[in-house]
């Protein structure tokens, strides 16, 4: 069997992400979580995250400016990034996917749903030619 998938889950609130990465663990994935948008472009690439699922709202560094930072890195390109926000209108989608993320979910988070998009990412190295999700 090959390595299991990583996401990290970035998120500064701590209940979201011990509920995220509880669902991911017992979907066998290898889940890290962080709660500071300043931690989020050192630790994604140190953990080797396949995904990440950010917050927009995090102190220190926006998610916005935080995956504009990882698409600008060469492993970056391929990361698939999804948006795990309370923004939900049009123009907060329109934002995501200027800044680089593949998909946008909109808290509450529908745990089948997020297992759904996370099972039809595409393969390591082809994120960036995802079409842009989005949860209606």
């Amino acid at each position: 069997m090959g390595r299991k998938i990583r996401v990290l889950v970035a998120d500064d609130d701590h209940d979201m992400v011990l509920s995220l990465s509880a669902l991911l663990l017992a979907e066998g994935y290898d889940v890290l979580g962080v709660h500071h948008g300043g931690d989020v472009v050192d630790t994604v690439a140190e953990f080797g995250s396949d995904v990440l699922l950010l917050d927009i709202g995090l102190p220190r560094m926006n998610g916005y400016e935080a995956c504009r930072q990882i698409r600008q890195q060469p492993w970056g390109r391929a990361l698939f990034i999804v948006a795990l926000t309370g923004w939900g209108q049009e123009d907060d989608r329109l934002q995501s996917r200027e800044a680089g993320f593949d998909a946008h979910m909109v808290k509450p988070v529908d745990h089948d749903q997020l297992l759904e998009l996370l099972a039809s990412r595409p393969p390591a190295g082809t994120a960036s030619q995802v079409q842009r999700a989005s949860q209606p």
